[in-house]
């Protein structure tokens, strides 16, 4: 079965690279916001080109704290899309603001800046730009419908490690970006870990508070925080991963243009070509299809995995039934939902592997 992540078939040099990262710190003693994590936040924040990184427990943690660093929470709202991770929406209500969700572009399944103008009101404070599937677009546009309204933009780089736009690193061009490192990601830990960055020095330091139960020195707790700090094992195997990371993301773009190439099937589209090839890192490659689930089960039939991201919008989610939305709907991230499938691109996958992918969805007749 060719995998989604195939995390066992990693080079043998990175598992022992992070196996002796691991005994350095358990030699070290110190387990929590010590050295590893100090170092591997200015090291991503270097790598964004910013001057501070705050490590923390998950992506999603990343997003709540940069929003309750900039205040924003009761009584605000927040626009997002509704084609995300679950955890985009709940870190805006963790936080206590309201989502309001947009449309998306049927094209790339990013959000519409034109549905995201409908959606702006007095109560709106931020947008929250989701870089989908690892691609970036329209930077330059975003900036300026948020100078416009005077709200922050934040950015979820969940899957987006590296992408960038006219050579600014994603999670640059706002406020602050929120990264995951969960072990599917294009960087990933082993285990949850995560981090927000910034340019901003009071944000990144009110962050720091928040992340360690509100804590400015030792037991002295000026404001209300949480418990959301990123281990140094995990920041120590990351700054081990880091090194790899530009040859694998160079791998998934070979994947991804071997698929664009070669897979010719006319019941299968492809989502639009990044308009610049280092806007897109491919944690995922998308394909859209009228008959989803029979060319899903074709696929596992074919020894090929696959999967849907995301098969249940936001709006379509339990707690989220009356959540605020564009006034036109949402019908491009619906029919999306309902087409949309992801294929495997992982670093480790062998030439061979590729063209087993492209034969299989070739031979896909409906």
């Amino acid at each position: 079965m060719i995998l989604m992540n195939d995390f066992k078939a990693e080079p043998l040099a990175l598992r022992e690279a992070m196996a002796q990262a691991a005994r350095r710190v358990l030699e070290s003693g110190w387990y929590v916001l010590g050295k590893e994590v100090e170092a591997f936040e200015k090291q991503w924040a270097g790598v964004c080109g910013l001057a501070h990184g705050v490590g923390v427990g998950n992506g999603m943690d990343a997003i709540e704290i940069s929003l309750r660093a900039l205040d924003i929470g009761p009584g605000d709202e927040v626009i997002t899309t509704p084609m995300t991770a679950f955890a985009t929406v709940l870190a805006i209500l963790r936080a206590g603001a309201t989502p309001v969700l947009a449309d998306i572009e049927p094209d790339t399944a990013l959000l519409s800046i034109e549905s995201v103008r409908r959606c702006i009101s007095k109560q709106t404070k931020a947008v929250l730009l989701v870089h989908l599937y690892g691609q970036v677009r329209a930077m330059h546009a975003w900036q300026a419908l948020c100078r416009e309204h005077g709200i922050s933009l934040l950015e979820d780089c969940a899957q987006a490690h590296l992408a960038t736009w006219h050579g600014q690193v994603a999670g640059s061009f706002g406020s602050a970006g929120a990264f995951s490192f969960y072990p599917t990601k294009n960087l990933g830990a082993i285990g949850d870990a995560g981090m927000l960055v910034t340019q901003d020095q009071s944000l990144a330091q009110k962050a720091g508070r928040i992340r360690n139960y509100g804590q400015s020195v030792r037991y002295s707790h000026p404001e209300i925080g949480m418990n959301s700090r990123l281990d140094e094992i995990q920041a120590a195997m990351l700054a081990e991963r880091l090194k790899w990371l530009p040859e694998f993301t160079e791998r998934r773009r070979q994947i991804a243009d071997a698929y664009r190439q070669g897979i010719d099937n006319r019941l299968v589209k492809h989502l639009a070509e990044p308009e610049q090839a280092s806007a897109h890192v491919y944690h995922l490659v998308v394909i859209v299809c009228e008959r989803r689930e029979a060319l899903q089960s074709h696929l596992n039939q074919h020894d090929v995995q696959s999967l849907i991201h995301y098969p249940i919008p936001v709006h379509g989610q339990e707690p989220c039934l009356a959540v605020k939305r564009d006034p036109l709907g949402l019908p491009n991230s619906e029919q999306h939902a309902a087409h949309c499938l992801s294929l495997p691109c992982h670093p480790q996958m062998s030439d061979y592997d590729i063209k087993q992918v492209i034969d299989a969805v070739n031979a896909f007749k409906g």
